[in-house]
């Protein structure tokens, strides 16, 4: 109960500290002692003053002889100090920090701890932390360094828990009982050489050593990873014992419409598209509902796949779901399958909070198929007969929001579909609960996006080719400007910052070609008319933010250029590449750069060769690791606290963890880590 604390119970803490800890969604004390560090200062070195040697990072302990501040010509403040111990003297100096002679006084005790540098014959040193009295929080120790986010000082964060930790450690039960309160078995800590929970969480903010840091990083990790792994094998477990609602029958009649339907396409199903529908419509046909994951890249054919599985409920005399996560998408999908179902009598209606089937709370009965945002099942409606939903781009959704579905269908198929590129080891550790189906094969005719990096030197000849792409051959162009902060959020400094680059297009570049600008700041329904008049190429070029939804099919489209490509992962690179080359029409994507660091020109030229999504996210997993993987549109699924997805061997582990607790242990009997379990699905549920 001691870690359910809520933070504003920390003592001598400021309502503007506990105000910064909650911007960071630290409201109690076990999510500040899950805030870690992410790299360490060895301040463990402790020193007599006249053993001290020049360059060395040393902590030295004494008392405070002389206290005076020194006032340079330029206005510049620097604060002495003369530490004495019973070896000698050191001054100190601080800089610009005056508020440090109300705390650092003529006698007292203080500790310090910094490089020790030579000014002139005698050696001084300025300090990077200090600490006055006994308790060595910030010197005489490893010390760590945490990330300062929300104006968060090191210094704050590591007070605050070295509180959290030692009054834990008080508690004599805590100490003597460790076994009982830990999550894992005894069998699998011994199995796996993990130290308990509370040794860990201790060296993992104040270790003894380098050593114990390793080992408490490599246990929390486990944790979090087997965490992620329970939970989708107890939520499998759970959804094999669920019965579907409606029953899918195939018989000689079905057999036969569903194949005159793949017939009748404008086009030919790709060897892969045929094995995802085989596995779909197997899994149709069970009582067990059908929870799959289906991926594959932007233009892969996932739409027409899940048109067929909507045509099968349809045959059963059932109604399907279609969700997306934004209103351009659905009524992208909305026009997508009307098209698909143009000579079929098949009823298509679309639900968005801006176009709503009913005002009322009624039961909608007169449409098989309705697109629509999650509005489909957030508002008072119901369905008289779902047996099917499908969700798009939210995968998550599909693990943590199923009682909502429940709601407007008994127990209905689910099919969750993506383009984002998942690696294979993501996609088992975080959807272990889901079956998984890719398209790995783009449709026959489709030709490979050129790619090209373009230096600030030759970006002027770039804008040149398109001018004269755009006149000779009548297309059209996207220029994405990236977010100008460090969040995955469109701010109104990034929707200026867009602006400003759609004027300086408009006036000084494109002057002869008619221009659109599109953000995420726009409401709904301006999104919808600027996508509308690109599509009906009132627009030569459309210059967006990367928040904005323009998986439109725009199939006139056949440039894309990207600001600043530097700033994107090459998931997300591939991503916006996939908005052009939905045509017929040989496609081109510039990537614009000022930066000539080798790094970064080596991961671009990896991305302008390289047009398989699945081997980008698995080298954007190796070189930005896991918080990084998704583009903007998924604003950060994966978040792990300590773990690595790249760490593969520790994935396995903790894999093969997860089968022998759940073959031999009974989840009921470890109180901690069911209540750690249901701690993180009610977590889930709040971030959808």
């Amino acid at each position: 109960m001691f870690l359910k604390t809520p933070i504003e119970n920390l003592p001598a803490t400021s309502n503007i500290t506990i105000r910064k800890f909650k911007l960071l969604n630290i409201k109690t004390y076990w999510d500040l002692l899950n805030y870690f560090p992410f790299r360490y200062e060895n301040y463990s070195l402790v020193s007599a003053i006249e053993k001290v040697q020049e360059g060395e990072i040393v902590s030295i302990k004494g008392y405070v002889a002389e206290v005076k501040q020194h006032i340079v010509k330029s206005g510049l403040r620097i604060q002495k100090f003369i530490l004495q111990d019973h070896t000698g003297e050191i001054e100190l100096n601080w800089y610009n920090q005056p508020y440090l002679l109300t705390i650092i006084k003529k006698g007292i005790k203080l500790s310090v701890a910094g490089q020790v540098k030579r000014f002139g014959q005698k050696l001084v040193m300025n300090p990077t932390e200090y600490e006055v009295g006994n308790c060595l929080i910030h010197t005489g120790r490893i010390v760590p360094i945490y990330p300062e986010k929300k104006g968060l000082s090191s210094r704050t964060i590591r007070e605050k828990i070295f509180y959290i930790l030692s009054q834990l450690l008080k508690n004599s039960k805590l100490e003597i009982n460790n076994n009982q309160i830990d999550i894992l078995p005894e069998e699998i800590r011994n199995n796996n050489n993990l130290i308990d929970e509370i040794t860990a969480y201790y060296n993992i903010h104040f270790p003894q050593n380098y050593e114990l840091a390793k080992k408490a990083r490599n246990r929390l990790s486990f944790n979090e990873l087997f965490l992620y792994q329970l939970n989708a094998a107890l939520t499998r477990q759970e959804w094999d014992k669920e019965i579907v609602g409606y029953q899918f029958i195939v018989d000689e009649n079905n057999k036969f419409l569903l194949q005159k339907f793949v017939n009748n396409l404008p086009f030919k199903l790709t060897s892969a598209q045929k094995r995802v529908w085989s596995e779909i419509l197997e899994d149709l046909q069970r009582q067990k509902p059908m929870n799959r994951l289906l991926q594959g890249d932007v233009g892969s054919g996932k739409t027409v796949i899940a048109a067929l599985a909507c045509y099968f409920a349809y045959l059963n005399g059932f109604q399907s779901l279609i969700m997306a996560p934004t209103e351009i998408l659905a009524f992208q999908h909305y026009k997508t399958i009307t098209k698909l179902f143009n000579n079929y009598p098949v009823k298509i209606g679309i639900h968005t909070s801006s176009k709503k089937i009913t005002n009322k709370d009624s039961t909608i009965t007169d449409f098989d198929i309705v697109l629509g945002t999650h509005a489909l099942i957030q508002q008072k409606i119901s369905f008289e007969r779902v047996a099917l939903v499908v969700i798009d781009e939210q995968h998550r959704f599909g693990v943590s929001q199923r009682a909502m579905l429940k709601k407007k269908g008994i127990n209905p198929h689910l099919l969750t579909m993506t383009a984002t590129p998942i690696p294979r080891t993501v996609a088992l550790t975080l959807y272990g609960e889901l079956d998984i189906s890719r398209i790995d094969e783009m449709p026959k005719g489709r030709l490979p996006i050129k790619t090209f990096i373009v230096p600030k030197a030759k970006r002027n000849n770039c804008y040149q080719w398109v001018k004269k792409q755009i006149l000779n051959h009548n297309i059209q162009a996207f220029i994405i400007c990236p977010l100008i902060d460090q969040s995955n959020t469109e701010t109104m400094k990034s929707v200026k910052a867009a602006t400003k680059e759609y004027q300086f297009l408009k006036e000084k570049i494109f002057t002869d070609f008619s221009l659109g600008l599109l953000h995420g700041k726009m409401k709904a329904k301006e999104k919808e008319r600027i996508m509308n008049e690109f599509k009906n190429k009132k627009y030569h070029l459309l210059v967006t933010t990367p928040v904005v939804e323009v998986g439109i099919d725009i199939e006139n489209a056949t440039i894309m250029i990207i600001e600043g490509a530097q700033r994107f992962g090459l998931a997300q690179l591939h991503q916006l590449r996939g908005r052009v080359g939905r045509g017929d029409k040989q496609s081109y994507c510039f990537l614009f750069t000022d930066s000539q660091n080798s790094e970064v020109i080596e991961r671009l030229e990896f991305f302008a060769k390289t047009n398989d999504g699945n081997l980008l996210a698995e080298r954007d997993l190796q070189l930005r690791g896991p918080g990084n993987i998704y583009g903007t549109q998924q604003h950060g699924e994966i978040e792990l606290k300590i773990a690595s997805l790249s760490n593969f061997a520790l994935i396995e582990k903790t894999k093969k963890a997860v089968k022998y607790f759940i073959d031999h242990y009974n989840l009921e009997e470890f109180k901690n880590l069911k209540q750690r379990i249901e701690e993180y699905k009610l977590s889930q549920i709040s971030k959808d």
